[in-house]
């Protein structure tokens, strides 16, 4: 069954595991899935699909989680590629040849890296996140496929516009591109210091505090919201994708609105430690060359 999210996104089940899509992807050649916390074999703080190798979970149920994620995917784990993630704006254009890296352990993970990019069927990319947004970016035409981590250094670093420009590199058109922006922590959250802000408004000088669609507002305390849902999308706008082929899941990560139950995202700032969900995105081989996205309705962010 089917449950609806946002307006351009839902919860799906897939492989025995609940997933978040983007509708809007569905056809053009890509298989995008973001997991949740449910479904995997993790004890306590990451209970239960933590996905990740470097927040002191057993590496044991980290591997099955991940084997449960690629079933999910309907692809063999060892097609999967991973990145160590450092808060960079340096995107990582990877192949066939790069299969299984960073799988079984960081050690051989893509390094330094927070986009990887590809143009080749052959490979599964997957992000991991934990509050900070990840972003999926494709070119239907070119067949070019990017997953991206932003958090606020990331955002500031622009790794959304290097993740487009990596993407060119092998043929894609920013004006083609279709880019699906997942749970990340909300912005009546996401309390930043001046620090912080300071970095915002360097990144988006005047725009930052525009208004309705502001990317950083007051909140009373001498501190400050940031919104990554919008800034993210901000720059992806201003990089050349077209404002209705950006697609928003406005899902907050931590505890559910009512806090009664815990939420399907991790969250790093709820909780400490915890798990980390993952955004996966692969090619189709049976991909259709010429699909383009169809222009959507703006979508709230």
């Amino acid at each position: 069954m089917t449950a609806p999210v946002t307006a351009s996104s839902e919860i799906r089940p897939r492989g025995g595991l609940d997933v978040l899509t983007w509708p809007a992807f569905e056809g053009l050649g890509a298989g995008v899935m973001v997991t949740t916390t449910r479904g995997g074999v993790s004890a306590g703080p990451y209970e239960s699909l933590n996905l990740s190798f470097s927040v002191q979970d057993q590496p044991a149920a980290v591997l099955e989680n991940r084997r449960r994620m690629a079933a999910a995917a309907g692809v063999s784990l060892d097609d999967f590629v991973f990145a160590r993630q450092v808060h960079s704006g340096r995107a990582q254009v990877v192949t066939s040849a790069d299969r299984g890296r960073g799988t079984l352990s960081l050690d051989d993970a893509i390094p330094d890296t927070d986009a990887l990019v590809t143009a080749d069927p052959g490979v599964v990319l997957a992000i991991l996140v934990g509050d900070c947004v990840p972003i999926v970016l494709y070119d239907p035409v070119a067949q070019v496929l990017a997953c991206v981590h932003a958090g606020w250094r990331g955002t500031v670093a622009e790794i959304g516009p290097a993740a487009l420009t990596a993407m060119a590199g092998l043929g894609a058109r920013p004006d083609r591109v279709l880019a699906g922006i997942g749970p990340a922590i909300g912005p009546d959250r996401y309390q930043v210091g001046e620090d912080v802000a300071t970095e915002v408004r360097r990144c988006f000088g005047p725009a930052a505090q525009d208004g309705d669609r502001a990317i950083l507002r007051p909140d009373g305390t001498g501190r400050w919201l940031l919104n990554l849902w919008a800034a993210n999308r901000r720059q992806l706008a201003r990089a050349g994708i077209p404002d209705g082929q950006i697609h928003i899941a406005a899902v907050p990560t931590g505890p559910d609105p009512d806090g009664n139950r815990p939420g399907r995202f991790f969250s790093d700032r709820t909780a400490r430690p915890c798990g980390r969900f993952a955004l996966v995105a692969r090619l189709l081989h049976s991909a259709h060359p010429d699909r383009r996205p169809a222009p959507d309705k703006e979508t709230p962010g």
